[in-house]
């Protein structure tokens, strides 16, 4: 007989996951998924329901690990809220399945593991990617992925100086009495990236806030923000003379605003590199656009309902 379905919300879900258990797990899916055996990883592209009322979608993400056992989908809603709105922009849902039954084995509240898994991808592009002299950080974007990008890239790397910008002064004052490590706040986009080593982008733009003619030579970029066909965060400049890497080829030019708009080549999958089939050009201008993956979500759910059951066991 199977188990009753174990239920998690924020909190729990927060106290369980930790970068240093997601960041070597993510790296080793992320090779995974590129060599395309679906012994290893099955994953659609996301199937996404406009709420053109709502002024929202609703996307789905499946994925199945094979050799893992792990079967999972993740239940996305992403609005534009008007300015000034309290209600959210996002909720998301992580629903882990038994393969072998088909049972119900967790629901897991999935904005802690979308802020977490996204920044720990991030945070490996960095690692292959940036230049091993890297002093200086700067994020453009001031919301929780903004947090959980800062926590990750300040938990893993030495930096000297970070610096953020946001829009409003109360989002940048909110992010700056959140975070425990000093902060250079900046008064422009431009202002936080000229000379900087690594640039994060979070942002809820649709329209470019980060432009080439501002990007250090040899710089590296992780571009969290804009993530569907018609939103912009990079401008043409920098697509076209960056290297461009990314979680999906196929998920960016379906759904990446930067990637399709701009007309750039995408030169490679981050798992591609990890497998050794595709170099590491940390010596170039790089961008790495995220898109997030389905499987991305899977492991980070069984990471977390495995240390809940190994808790429960103590």
């Amino acid at each position: 007989m199977a188990e009753s379905p174990l239920f998690l919300l924020s909190n729990e879900v927060a106290r369980l996951l930790r970068y240093k258990d997601l960041i070597p797990r993510l790296e080793e899916t992320l090779a995974k998924f590129s060599t395309r055996d679906p012994a290893e990883v099955i994953q659609p592209l996301r199937t996404t329901l406009l709420l053109q009322k709502l002024n929202g979608n609703f996307a789905v993400m499946p994925s199945y690990m094979e050799n893992d056992g792990i079967l999972c989908t993740k239940l996305l809603s992403c609005y534009k809220r008007e300015k000034g709105s309290t209600l959210p922009a996002l909720q998301a849902t992580v629903v882990l399945l038994d393969p072998a039954i088909g049972n119900l084995k967790a629901v897991m509240e999935g904005n802690v593991i979308t802020c977490m898994r996204t920044a720990a991808v991030s945070a490996i592009s960095a690692k292959l990617l940036m230049s091993p002299h890297a002093e200086v950080l700067a994020i453009l974007g001031t919301g929780q992925q903004a947090l959980s990008h800062y926590s990750v890239f300040t938990e893993t790397f030495s930096f000297k100086e970070v610096r953020v910008w946001g829009h409003t002064k109360q989002g940048t004052e909110r992010f700056q009495s959140s975070v425990s490590g000093p902060v250079n706040v900046c008064d422009s986009a431009e202002m936080a990236v000229k000379g900087a080593d690594v640039i994060v982008t979070v942002t809820s733009s649709s329209e470019p806030v980060l432009f080439g003619q501002w990007v250090k030579p040899g710089a590296h970029v992780a571009a969290v923000g804009a993530c569907n066909e018609t939103s912009r965060e990079l401008d043409d400049v920098l697509m076209k003379e960056a290297v461009i890497y990314t979680d999906c080829r196929e998920g960016a030019m379906t759904e990446s605003g930067d990637i399709i708009l701009s007309g750039a080549e995408v030169f490679a999958e981050l798992g591609e590199v990890i497998n050794g089939k595709k170099a590491a050009l940390r010596e170039k201008t790089t961008v790495f656009k995220s898109l997030g993956m389905g499987v991305e979500d899977a492991v980070s759910a069984k990471l977390v309902f495995d240390r809940w059951k190994a808790s429960q066991a103590v």
